[in-house]
């Protein structure tokens, strides 16, 4: 074809990118210098990664989803929030019970209390599900309860729960746990390298759910010593909102692939018991000797105070199978309807211009921001790019903070003081438009000031990111930055 054929058909991939993305000039452009770098190859890229696959799904948005208003005694900001995002909920305005949990140690204590207390019904669903400590002993209670009668569906990322076993695998379904990975690892691994199932759910008889940040494995302890302090925000909620949970769960399983079922589960799901046994009180014994002494200091929440909050809820679900960018447009109407305060947590900052443009507007109407995100980022690629933004947001009076105690995985928006957003998303382009992910809006002046109270802490941990730290960067440090930016639609 020769070098004249090649910039030709490579022009023409090109003009099929700007029509198609003429309504995001800003992804275009992206896109077009990608082309431009890596002729004929960016377009392969781009037909990968920018075109979703259409999932044959249940639709959990609905424009006639009416939700009911919230008390008066909540602020017209969150009232108008509250209204304004019920379009984009799973059900509406749920109200119900939230307990926040800001570490791995005390979110897997309520989570083993729950699922053995379990009476008919458990789903889980988990980004990156390991096989280490951890993952042994819920895997051993999940397998308990279902050789008990209850019954559990499991759900796991083909990616992210790429090392967990195969005869892991095989030994639950054995004991009758019904198992599904969505996007396994088989050629021609396209979905598996753009598309993730990074939620975390798990329901428990339908009236009681966890879900936030905090997968399972040993390093969200924050007592594995070659990871180190994990900083992370977990939730259980008790109320109707677990039904919400688990009509996501739904959605998912019907996309998600199959295990295949061994001849010996087949028959261990004939011979079950139907009658259910109780089990223990939980017990992390099994664990590692030397987390020993930490994990018999730490916070027990199964024989201390429970500290539940009345709340009113919100569930949203972003899926890559559907055009609305779902939470995405929530974080825009909750930033842009901010009277007083907002204070965001997240591991990784990568927004388009629109949600850049919010806090900047935030701030010139006298609300005070707060950003804080960790100093050290894993892929290192993110940290990079991040950076490309942080000038402006300070120049425009953002004020940006460093955590610097190893690492910062919680994923937190506070509006008012009075209601907030948790869950699984990120700030970034990929937890908007190529993941499942779910969060949570809630509405409670109790669970603001306890998450306030969070992140006044983790403002101990950290530095405030100062304009002439950004000034002294060296060019080639610049350029890395501003090339790391450029493949942000891929990030």
């Amino acid at each position: 074809m020769g070098f004249i054929g090649l910039y030709v058909l490579n022009t023409i991939f090109m003009l099929i990118v700007a029509i198609r993305e003429v309504r995001r000039p800003e992804k275009a452009l992206n896109w077009l210098a990608i082309g431009l770098i890596f002729p004929v190859l960016g377009f392969v890229i781009y037909r990968i990664i920018a075109n979703p696959i259409h999932f044959r799904k249940e639709r959990l948005t609905s424009p006639n989803n009416v939700s009911d208003p919230l008390p008066d005694s909540f602020s017209p900001a969150s009232s108008i929030i509250a209204q304004s995002v019920s379009q984009l909920t799973v059900h509406g305005l749920r109200s119900g019970r939230v307990q926040l949990l800001t570490n791995g140690i005390e979110t897997y204590y309520k989570l083993i209390a729950s699922l053995q207390n379990a009476q008919s019904t458990v789903e889980v669903e988990y980004y990156t599900y390991r096989d280490d400590q951890i993952g042994k002993r819920i895997t051993d209670i999940l397998i308990e309860r279902a050789e008990a009668g209850v019954k559990i569906r499991f759900i796991r990322d083909g990616w992210g729960s790429k090392q967990f076993p195969k005869h892991v695998i095989n030994r639950m379904m054995d004991a009758g746990i019904d198992c599904r990975t969505i996007f396994p690892l088989s050629f021609p691994w396209i979905p598996t390298l753009t598309y993730r199932d990074h939620c975390k759910i798990v329901v428990i008889d339908g009236i009681e759910a966890f879900t936030g940040g905090i997968n399972v494995g040993d390093e969200y302890t924050g007592l594995k010593p070659d990871v180190g302090f994990w900083r992370d925000t977990h939730m259980r909620l008790v109320g109707e909102v677990a039904n919400d949970l688990r009509k996501i769960f739904d959605v998912h399983w019907h996309i998600a692939s199959k295990e295949k079922i061994p001849q010996k589960a087949k028959q261990g799901i004939r011979n079950r018991s139907k009658q259910i046994i109780p089990t223990a009180k939980v017990s992390l014994s099994g664990w590692s000797e030397e987390w020993g002494a930490e994990l018999d200091a730490g916070v027990d929440p199964v024989s201390g105070t429970e500290s539940l909050h009345y709340a009113y809820m919100q569930t949203l679900e972003s899926n890559p199978g559907i055009p609305t960018e779902v939470i995405r447009q929530a974080y825009f109407i909750c930033l842009t309807q901010a009277t007083k305060s907002i204070d965001i947590t997240t591991p990784y900052f990568v927004p388009e211009s629109d949600i850049i443009m919010a806090l900047k507007t935030a701030v010139a109407r006298g609300v005070r921001v707060r950003l804080l995100v960790p100093r050290h980022v894993t892929p290192k690629i993110v940290g990079p790019a991040s950076r490309t933004y942080y000038g402006e947001l300070i120049e425009a009076g953002v004020q940006i903070y460093m955590y610097e105690k190893d690492i910062l995985h919680a994923k937190v928006m506070i509006i008012d003081e009075e209601m907030a957003g948790v869950g699984s998303a990120n700030y970034d382009m990929r937890s908007f438009r190529l993941n499942f992910e779910v969060i949570e809006l809630l509405y409670s002046a109790d669970v603001g000031r306890e998450l306030t109270e969070q992140f006044e802490r983790d403002l101990l941990d950290s530095v405030p990111l100062q304009m002439e730290e950004l000034l002294q960067r060296s060019y080639p440090q610049r350029i890395i930055e501003q090339t790391a930016r450029l493949f942000s639609p891929l990030l």
